[in-house]
């Protein structure tokens, strides 16, 4: 048991240095075209280790760079761009390129999408089928890479159990994010990011905290209302996320219905993982016991996080 906890102990020190990193991990390029085919480029993220150190973004074949400016002849800004060293120090780079006719496209690099195609111009002529892909892939790595909804997931997971009011309670969790997720998306719903983001992290220590009690609360009764409720903040919290990477002008609908079908299908890739190793290890004792210190660990978490995102609102 000593063992245990000083395994779920070191689970809680890597997670929360993992995730400061994650709050880190956007490196942020801005591209501005000040004449017909020439441009001036630079890092403009923030962090510890510059952008320019770990990065290389490789322009399209016509195009040369010297320092900061780019020159791509009459052909413009065409053809595919890729940014080397995405998936060290930082999991994405959104590029922001701003046109000579003041349009602006943002394009986002991952190790699952590590290049785009441009095509010299702020029009967008990918396919839906691309767009679809592009932006299914950016909602898994989304939820896969958010260690806040995760652990919220998890919680609902320890409250709930493996029975049949788990169908509703992430079916109530999913209704309710992807409707705030659409409404912040399109400009109909509107908060801040701090505080979305320090309910959150209030959101899985509460959740937390009632998975320990063994009387019937409130949240035990009705473990759905409770996902529902706090749902519609984690779909604020995507959206925000969404708002980074950028939604197409043309294609918009389907790049949001479809960024919303990454993050279920990241979802339930978890919840499937869970259940497997529930399945596997739910007979043995030490699994038993484990789920209190579990839950006491992602409760510390949570409080860790919400001590520090009240902190960055009030010093703000």
């Amino acid at each position: 048991m000593r063992k245990l906890h000083l395994l779920l102990l070191a689970f809680l020190a890597l997670v929360s240095s993992a995730v400061s990193a994650h709050e880190l991990s956007m490196a942020e390029m801005e591209v501005r075209e000040t004449s017909p085919g020439e441009f001036l480029w630079q890092w403009t993220a923030s962090s510890d280790k510059a952008p320019s150190v770990v990065l290389a973004p490789v322009w399209p074949e016509p195009c040369t760079a010297e320092l900061n400016m780019l020159r791509c002849g009459d052909k413009g800004l065409f053809g595919t761009l890729r940014v080397n060293g995405v998936g060290g120090d930082y999991s994405a780079a959104i590029v922001k390129i701003y046109w000579l006719d003041g349009q602006k496209q943002v394009f986002t690099i991952t190790t699952r999408q590590p290049e785009v195609h441009l095509y010299g111009s702020a029009e967008d002529k990918r396919g839906s089928g691309e767009i679809a892909w592009a932006y299914v892939t950016l909602g898994v790595e989304h939820i896969l890479s958010g260690f806040d909804h995760l652990l919220f997931v998890l919680s609902l997971l320890f409250l709930v159990g493996f029975n049949k009011r788990l169908v509703f309670t992430i079916s109530a969790f999913t209704l309710a994010h992807s409707l705030t997720l659409a409404l912040s998306s399109l400009g109909l719903l509107t908060l801040r990011p701090p505080p979305v983001e320090a309910t959150i992290a209030l959101s899985i220590m509460l959740v937390a905290g009632e998975a320990l009690h063994k009387e019937q609360t409130l949240s035990r009764r009705w473990p759905a209302l409770v996902a529902f409720l706090f749902g519609l903040v984690h779909g604020l919290g995507f959206a925000g996320a969404l708002a980074e990477i950028g939604l197409p002008k043309n294609n918009m609908f389907v790049a949001l219905l479809t960024f919303n079908v990454g993050v279920e299908v990241g979802q339930l890739l978890v919840v499937g993982l869970c259940y497997g190793v529930y399945r596997a290890l739910a007979s043995t004792p030490q699994f038993v016991m484990a789920r209190t210190p579990a839950l006491y660990a992602i409760g510390a978490i949570a409080a860790y996080w919400s001590i520090d995102r009240i902190v960055g609102i009030v010093a703000a």
